[in-house]
C-alpha cells in the first residue's frame, strides 16, 4: 500500500481490507472514500461494488486500477491524476460492474482532506433523513437492539461539529461486517442498506444491459 500524501492519492491492493487503509491514513489528515466499515472482498470488493453509502460520485475518486479480466487478461486503466484520458472509460466501468469484468489487483483511489471527523449511529426510523450538512456516508444496519442509522463525515472542524449537531446520536465504533455476509455481500432484502441497494448474505448481483454483456465477452 502506497500513501502519496502531497498528491492525495493511494494505490492500494485489490485484496487489502477496508480498515486496513483507515488505519494507514490515520494521523495524515487524509481519508478515503469510504466509511470506517469493514465489508467483504476489501478494496476490490468495495470498487466492483460501486462503494458503499457514499452520498457523493464515487467513480471520480477511483483514479486507476489493474484488474484481471474473467478470461486472464491483465488490464492497467486510468492513472494517479485526477485528469487522464488514458483508460478513463475503462475506470468508470469496472467500478460497479460487479465482477462481470473481472478482479481488481490494484486500485488508486482519491484521498480528501479534514481536519476533525465524526462516526455516528442513531436508531433508523425506517427512511433516510436529509441533513445538513450532508454527511459524506450514510447507511442503515439492522441488530439484536434493532434498526440504526449510522453517519460518517469529515471536514473542517466547524462543518463536522455542524453534523454533530444535525444529526444527533452517539458515537459508533468502526465496525467489521464480513462475519455477517460469509458468502459474499449481495443484493436483496438482507440487513444493511444504504442510498443504492440492501445487502443480503449471497445474492446475485444487478441484471446487466446487452451492451455491458458484449463489452465483457471482449475483454
Amino acid at each position: 500500500m502506497e500513501v502519496h500524501a502531497a498528491d492525495q492519492y493511494l494505490v492500494a491492493p485489490g485484496e487489502a481490507d477496508l480498515l486496513e487503509v483507515h488505519a494507514r491514513l490515520a494521523g495524515t489528515g487524509l481519508f478515503p472514500p469510504f466509511p470506517p466499515v469493514e465489508l467483504p472482498g476489501g478494496v476490490g470488493g468495495l470498487v466492483a461494488r460501486g462503494g458503499f453509502a457514499q452520498t457523493f460520485f464515487f467513480p471520480a475518486e477511483v483514479l486507476g486500477l489493474t484488474f484481471r479480466t474473467p478470461k486472464g487478461r491483465r488490464v492497467r486503466a486510468g492513472g494517479v491524476v485526477v485528469k487522464n484520458v488514458q483508460g478513463y472509460d475503462l475506470v468508470r466501468l469496472f467500478v460497479g460492474s460487479f465482477g462481470l469484468l473481472g478482479q481488481a489487483e490494484e486500485v488508486v483511489l482519491r484521498l480528501r482532506p479534514g481536519r476533525d471527523q465524526a462516526f455516528l449511529r442513531r436508531p433508523f426510523s425506517g427512511s433516510f433523513p436529509r441533513l445538513v450538512p450532508t454527511p459524506r456516508f450514510l447507511f442503515a444496519l439492522e441488530d439484536e437492539e434493532g434498526p440504526w442509522l449510522y453517519a460518517y463525515h469529515f471536514g473542517h472542524p466547524k462543518e463536522v461539529e455542524r453534523f454533530r449537531e444535525a444529526f444527533g446520536g452517539e458515537e459508533a465504533r468502526s465496525l467489521d461486517l464480513r462475519p455477517r455476509f460469509p458468502r459474499g455481500l449481495g443484493l436483496g432484502e438482507g440487513p444493511l442498506w444504504d442510498l443504492r441497494f440492501r445487502y443480503q448474505d449471497g445474492g446475485a448481483p444487478p441484471p446487466p444491459p446487452p451492451a455491458f454483456l458484449r463489452l465483457a465477452r471482449v475483454l
